[in-house]
């Protein structure tokens, strides 16, 4: 049985949304059971065999700073679903809440993992191949050094290797082209690094990658630092609802644009479910003592299901043991890299 905490008051629709969401999970995995946590009266209608209702009487909003989230609000839903995961209660965590919040929390409550500096948030884009491209970090770390880089090299292959089932995901570094010459000092070090993990069978490293690699498919990581990697996330989001937004334009122009539109309607359908972002929601937040998953904030019932399925996958299959005996088998490269760093 696989046991996951969720955050049911989290998100820009709350209970709304995860109540739905929980049980339509709950009807497809039989083998899970989930400590729904949030405010009594919000949660008091929802009834199943499989579900424990965990009382908190706060919530974490999405304008609350850290230092409320953190200090002051020390029984809000989203701390006390972390808690469920520290206790050992819980396998995983799921929330859809403030993302600078939850990382600060989880990283207050769980720890970070011995030989992690600084965890990652790791989420996914579709691509062409029709399947997803991991990339990390994606906002929780604004400046990485080369060490970071490589541990979050070596916990995304971990991930990539639980949720989708590949023992040997190919490692790409974003840069500027593709050529080793390409980039800045900080990149190139990395790109060092990575060939050296490569070497010692740590990881597979494709190389250098471009960010329309991310979309094409090209490796199945993608690793930068957070900023590069929010920037990536928001204006990949920005470009399909502008894409979206034409399609429904010009197929509402007159009577034969929409009759265009019902035959078109199936292909339109079909493209539709490829790039739909909602069927990869679920970001993981790697390099804790325990697992969290962080699901999108305007996550409706669908997508924040498919947040709790990736994060059952992820404790089924063991992630945060998988991360633990990567990071183990490359403790000599990465200690290197901190000596480095620190000669530097």
């Amino acid at each position: 049985m696989i046991t996951l905490a969720v955050d049911c008051m989290g998100g820009d629709h709350g209970p709304t949304v995860t109540l739905e969401a929980c049980r339509h999970f709950l009807t497809g995995h039989p083998d899970a059971h989930l400590l729904l946590v949030g405010l009594p009266q919000a949660l008091q209608h929802f009834q199943h065999p499989r579900a424990t209702l965990v009382a908190a009487s706060e919530v974490v909003t999405m304008e609350d700073p850290l230092e409320v989230a953190l200090r002051r609000k020390k029984d809000s839903s989203m701390r006390v679903a972390i808690e469920q995961v520290r206790d050992g209660k819980a396998d995983v965590a799921v929330s859809a809440g403030n993302t600078g919040a939850l990382m600060a929390i989880a990283r207050y409550v769980l720890k970070t993992m011995e030989g992690i500096d600084r965890p990652a948030i790791a989420g996914q884009f579709p691509n062409a191949k029709g399947g997803a491209t991991t990339m990390l970090d994606m906002g929780a770390n604004v400046d990485c050094s080369p060490q970071h880089l490589l541990q979050f090299a070596l916990m995304g292959t971990a991930l990539v290797s639980v949720l989708n089932g590949n023992e040997n995901p190919t490692v790409g570094l974003l840069n500027i082209g593709e050529e080793d010459i390409k980039g800045g000092e900080n990149i190139k070090k990395t790109a060092e690094l990575l060939r050296s993990a490569a070497k010692s069978g740590d990881l597979n490293f494709y190389g250098n990658v471009e960010g329309d690699d991310i979309f094409h498919g090209t490796v199945d990581i993608v690793v930068c630092d957070g900023f590069v990697g929010n920037v990536a996330l928001k204006a990949s989001e920005g470009l399909a609802s502008m894409i979206s937004g034409f399609l429904k334009k010009s197929f509402s122009i007159n009577i034969f644009t929409k009759i265009a539109g019902i035959i078109a309607y199936p292909a339109l359908s079909g493209f539709k479910r490829l790039v739909d972002h909602r069927r990869h929601n679920g970001a993981a937040l790697l390099g804790l003592r325990g697992l969290v998953f962080k699901s999108h904030g305007s996550a409706d019932a669908l997508a924040f299901e498919v947040a709790l399925s990736r994060a059952y996958d992820a404790a089924h299959h063991q992630l945060l043991a998988r991360v633990e005996r990567r990071l183990a088998h490359a403790a000599p490269l990465l200690a290197a890299a901190m000596a480095a760093e620190t000669i530097a």
